[in-house]
């Protein structure tokens, strides 16, 4: 008798603790996620800035930036808002890989595009050949039910 290809080998167990364990990470993930402050200040310390997720957190103006043109000022204010931002970042992909392992890590997807979408055309091929075994086995049963 001909089997349903892969999906005759799920564990169904081990695949609704696999389930209940991500939604655990997910939750975990969420709340340390949402404490995460990504931190930066500009070479002379004139310019402090705090970004979290929601967005700017704080922005630090030392009074001696007055003395800066308005140029200046905004140009350190942009670099250190971009520094603060990809702190953050950071952060972020060191808890998502804390949380799902760096093999499993959402973020790393981020980086490497090509490697994401070798993922989901792995997948996808995976889900080709169950959708045929399973279809193939349902036309051998339903050709000796006739």
């Amino acid at each position: 008798m001909r089997e349903f290809g892969e999906f005759a080998n799920i564990d169904v167990d081990r695949f609704l603790n696999g389930v209940e364990s991500q939604i655990a990470r997910t939750g975990r993930l969420r709340e340390d996620v949402a404490g995460l402050v990504g931190r930066a200040q500009d070479e002379d310390e004139l310019v402090s800035v705090e970004y979290t997720t929601e967005g700017l957190r704080a922005l630090d103006i030392h009074p001696k930036a007055m003395r800066l043109s308005s140029s200046e000022l905004a140009e350190k204010i942009k670099a250190a808002l971009q520094d603060a931002s990809q702190d953050l970042q950071t952060r972020v992909n060191a808890v998502m890989g804390e949380v799902f392992g760096e093999e499993m890590n959402p973020m790393r997807f981020v980086a490497d595009p090509e490697g994401a979408m070798s993922q989901v055309k792995s997948a996808e091929a995976a889900y080709k050949r169950t959708f045929e075994d399973v279809m193939g086995e349902l036309a051998r049963i339903r050709r000796g039910l006739e």
